[in-house]
């Protein structure tokens, strides 16, 4: 089973879907002409509230896919899923990128683009609206949505923090 510590977690018995986010390629220029290597952003999840991302560095495009899988799945955290959907509107900000995750009803989709649409399909949110404002860099748009989605609360979880009841948080 999975230990979770604080909203980390650990990948003991978790069936971890992987998804690729994006494939680099980079160039270093030598005496004796030009080395090509790849580097590949990963996120994992369980759809089911849990995700963690990853990044691998190779001389191959499935060697570096493989590293960002097992990089991956050293950084997992906990998310709360409420419905299908995230628990309250959250801004995360991560380097230039900056997101806005809201709520939506049930039939709206993932209303996401590129990197943090990733994100939010391997965590489990089927219903949810999502901005991407600043850069659009995949590696500082993938960290700020995980940001956003570690700093969200459950109901249960303002409730423990207050030190009150569930009814007294919906009803003063």
């Amino acid at each position: 089973m999975a230990a979770i510590i604080g909203n980390r977690v650990k990948a003991s018995d978790i069936e971890l879907k992987d998804k690729l986010v994006s494939v680099n390629r980079v160039t270093k220029v030598t005496k004796g002409g030009r080395t090509f290597s790849f580097s590949a952003i990963v996120v994992v999840g369980d759809e089911n509230g849990i995700v963690g991302h990853g990044l691998g560095k190779a001389k191959e495009v499935t060697e570096a896919i493989t590293k960002g899988i097992d990089d991956a799945k050293k950084n997992l955290i906990k998310v709360p899923i409420l419905k299908g959907t995230v628990p309250h509107a959250q801004k995360g900000k991560f380097g230039g990128a900056e997101v806005l995750l809201k709520p939506a009803t049930n039939g709206t989709g993932v209303i996401a683009g590129g990197a943090m649409r990733a994100v939010l399909e391997s965590v489990g949110v089927h219903n949810v609206l999502a901005k991407s404002q600043g850069s659009s860099n995949p590696h500082n748009v993938v960290k700020a949505t995980i940001n956003a989605l570690a700093s969200m609360r459950d109901a249960a979880a303002v409730a423990r923090q207050r030190g009150i009841s569930m009814d007294k948080v919906f009803n003063g």
